[in-house]
């Protein structure tokens, strides 16, 4: 079964998506109904690049630790194999064999080298390259690489070279010095190592692999400091020029393969841009190129995901020269000799298979219609301003087609977007304060009138607002004449936000703020004049019970609104307090009838179907 290698934390996601734009095989994918990326774990080759952009870390990779714990605690002998950029990731060690006696430290039994692995690996390599017989491979050295064949470009399976790692083969090596026995952690900074050994663990014959980050990490943990050791060097068999393996090239110069630009038939190529170029060449212009293609993801394994951030890479590739050299002044090069003699006749052959990650291509069609729901539909199909991670506008609809990307992740797109919106925002703005400006030369002309009824209404609004129903009165364009906080607090969250800046929700369209079947009872009461009591209506996940009187004919209805879902009201109270209101206040309550047409007869109706309709819950 596959382990996902990498994953995106949702709570640390700030949503930038330039984990999206850095991935060379889209595998990082925002869908149409989601702002959070989701990792396609099938498409995932292991580059890493999407760790390194992230600033808040919202991307990680398996951690091993833990599990190099449990091998370390156990009675079976553990070695270490460590890869050859560690020279280059450790610049805060004075010494290597430092460093050898820290991973001692932790518990390991035996520290090799993997450059031997190196070394012999080489040897594969230039007999490969010796022996030509018209085919033209690529390395199979870079995991990532390996993935991305196999995945979106199977059709070049057959030209890898069909030849092991230098991780495989020191730890087929471990195995054959200690025993099959043995427990093998290998230590590097590729991330995609881990998928090789979790995915093919009896293939691969290393049991966990730990980076150099996680290294560190356990350093800490076990405070171990190199202040503290002495010196003590790696195991043997010890590598040579194995150890330039971090620097791209650096196994070409391995195995004294011939690297002249004029007679050299071998070309090396490093970074993302650099090897998707590069493999898309092999495949359609390999009969003219005619060289064998040496390809690493990153800029040297040295400069591996699994290494600290914020490396300089010509420092690193300077500190990887200097321990070669510094191990090359006294090395024992017929002891090396041997070695590789002793293990020439191993296997270290291997082959591959073709898993096809792509997807059907996209109709001319569907992409232009993305360009056009984007906006550039005229633009050139080859350029664009590249913000959303693709190379032109036109690559960007391709992804949008085939489902990788959505709209939303084209910058000019979404800002016009939010452009129109604006503007929208502010005619609704206008609106409002033409409809505010309304209401005030309304209120100027009826302050007379107002006046006379101030008492009554002031009564009344604190009646309804003390209501645990909703209280409601429209008028006959379905406008919101008064409505009290229950009311409001069922509508929601949008109306809770209105009532802020119209207090009441005075003057707004009932049909804004209710569904059609619910705005609709309230216009067949001002058209009929005929009453609705009692009924259920859905609302959202609620179940409303609404009750729409007619307070002035054709002109007025009122509404009572009960939530059926919350907690019991305290009917008894409630009543008491409306009929007080109705044994003090009828004088005044009538005078409000009067102003609105239809006299006290009325409202007294209404305020007792209130008390009805608490009573009929109450039973």
């Amino acid at each position: 079964m596959n382990i996902p290698l990498i994953e995106i934390k949702k709570e640390k996601c700030n949503v930038c998506y330039a984990c999206v734009r850095v991935c060379p095989v889209n595998a990082i994918q925002v869908k149409h109904n989601q702002d959070f990326p989701e990792i396609n774990h099938q498409w995932c080759i292991g580059c890493g690049a999407c760790l390194n952009v992230c600033s808040p870390k919202a991307v990680v990779y398996r951690d091993s630790r833990e599990e190099v714990k449990k091998i370390l605690a156990s009675s079976e002998k553990v070695a270490a194999i460590v890869g050859p950029s560690i020279s280059g990731e450790f610049d805060d060690i004075t010494d290597y064999r430092k460093f050898v006696q820290m991973i001692r430290q932790l518990g390991f039994d035996y520290v090799n080298e993997v450059s031997f692995g190196v070394d012999l690996i080489a040897k594969e390599y230039a007999k490969l390259i010796e022996n030509y017989k018209g085919k033209y491979y690529i390395s199979s050295i870079c995991p990532p690489i390996v993935a991305l064949i196999e995945k979106f470009y199977p059709e070049l399976v057959e030209n890898l070279a069909p030849i092991i790692s230098p991780m495989i083969a020191t730890s087929r090596v471990i195995r054959q010095i200690y025993g099959e026995e043995i427990k093998v952690v290998f230590i590097g900074p590729c991330i995609a190592a881990k998928s090789d050994t979790k995915n093919n663990k009896e293939w691969s014959q290393v049991d966990e692999v730990l980076t150099f980050i996680e290294l560190r990490q356990l350093f800490e943990e076990f405070n171990i400091k190199e202040n503290n050791l002495e010196f003590s060097d790696f195991d043997a068999p010890l590598g040579y020029k194995g150890s330039l393996f971090p620097i791209s090239n650096g196994i070409l110069q391995a195995a004294d393969i011939n690297e002249n630009l004029l007679t050299g038939i071998i070309l090396t190529a490093e970074g993302k841009s650099n090897i998707l170029a590069a493999v898309t060449q092999f495949e359609k212009s390999i009969d003219f190129i005619k060289h064998h293609f040496n390809l690493f993801y990153c800029e040297g394994c040295l400069m591996g995901p699994g290494t600290s951030r914020g490396g300089k890479k010509f420092i690193r590739h300077r500190l990887v020269t200097d321990y070669a050299n510094k191990r090359l002044l006294d090395f024992n090069k017929p002891d090396w000799e041997n070695s590789v003699e002793q293990f020439k006749n191993f296997d270290y052959s291997r082959g591959f298979t073709p898993d096809d990650q792509r997807l059907p291509e996209p109709t001319e069609e569907e992409i232009q219609e993305v360009l056009k729901v984007i906006g550039k539909s005229d633009y050139d199909d080859n350029v664009g301003c590249e913000a959303c991670g693709y190379k032109s506008c036109r690559d960007f609809a391709y992804s949008v087609s085939k489902g990788l990307a959505k709209p939303d992740m084209c910058i000019t797109f979404s800002l016009k977007n939010k452009q129109e919106y604006i503007k929208a925002l502010k005619m609704s703005n206008e609106n409002l304060a033409k409809i505010q400006e309304a209401l005030k030369i309304s209120e100027k002309a009826a302050k007379s009138e107002r006046q006379k009824a101030v008492e009554a209404s002031e009564t009344i609004a604190t009646m309804m607002q003390k209501l645990n129903a909703g209280v409601l009165i429209v008028d006959q364009n379905l406008k919101i004449v008064q409505s009290n906080e229950s009311f409001i607090n069922i509508l929601g969250v949008d109306a809770r936000e209105i009532n802020e800046i119209i207090p009441g929700l005075v003057g707004a369209d009932l049909k804004t703020l209710l569904p059609v079947q619910f705005y609709k009872m309230f216009s067949y009461v001002l058209s009929e004049n005929e009453d609705i009591l009692n009924r259920d209506v859905h609302f959202g996940d609620g179940l409303l019970n609404v009750s729409i009187f007619t307070i002035r004919k054709d002109k007025i209805v009122g509404a009572i609104v009960r939530d059926m879902l919350s907690p019991e009201v305290r009917s008894e109270e409630v009543i008491n307090r409306v009929n007080e209101v109705i044994d003090v206040n009828l004088s005044l309550v009538q005078q409000i009838g009067f102003l609105l047409g239809e006299g006290a007869a009325k409202t007294e109706k209404m305020l007792n179907s209130i008390i009805e309709s608490y009573k009929t819950k109450k039973n």
